[in-house]
């Protein structure tokens, strides 16, 4: 079959970082330029979505990228250190069987980053979460939902505190 891990033969990842193959399929595409630092971890986990990360992307160090229903940065993005991109959810209704047991709930779409984005350290992407072009997002935020091109949000719940000119 065809590779699961691809790297562009341009992109710097670091012996420390730990990309894991998956067993359900799921492809990890690092393109051209893309530097990724030591402890970053990528795990197929949630579901059987592709992560592909664009050219000229830089992850910092401590990053967790769980695949579940798919990531995909565009170009350019920054991301901070120990930051968690967690596009799957567990099932948590039932009382009656452990959440371990229960399985994942339904895709909200997986998380699409735009190009020339920049994350903040200790952010928490969820799944569904769009992220604009040009977007910032501040430290230690939850982001959830669609974010507008080139605003600038922060906070747990997100919300605009400015906008790049």
């Amino acid at each position: 079959g065809r590779p699961m891990i691809e790297i562009d033969t341009t992109a710097r990842v670091s012996p420390l970082a730990d990309i894991e193959d998956s067993t359900r399929g799921t492809r990890i595409v690092i393109g051209p330029r893309v530097q990724i630092d030591a402890f970053v971890k990528v795990k197929p986990a949630g579901g059987s979505g592709d992560v592909v990360i664009g050219a000229d992307c830089y992850i910092n160090s401590g990053c967790v990228f769980y695949t579940g229903n798919g990531i995909r940065l565009g170009e350019g993005v920054l991301i901070a250190a120990n930051c968690t991109f967690a596009p799957t959810n567990h099932a948590v209704t039932r009382r009656d069987i452990p959440i371990r047991k229960q399985g994942f709930t339904a895709s909200r779409g997986g998380i699409d980053v735009g190009d020339d984005v920049w994350i903040g350290a200790n952010c928490v992407v969820l799944d569904g979460a769009v992220l604009g072009a040009g977007c910032v997002v501040a430290a230690g935020s939850v982001v959830r939902g669609v974010l507008e091109p080139y605003k600038i949000y922060a906070g747990s719940p997100l919300k605009v505190i400015g906008e790049r000119r």
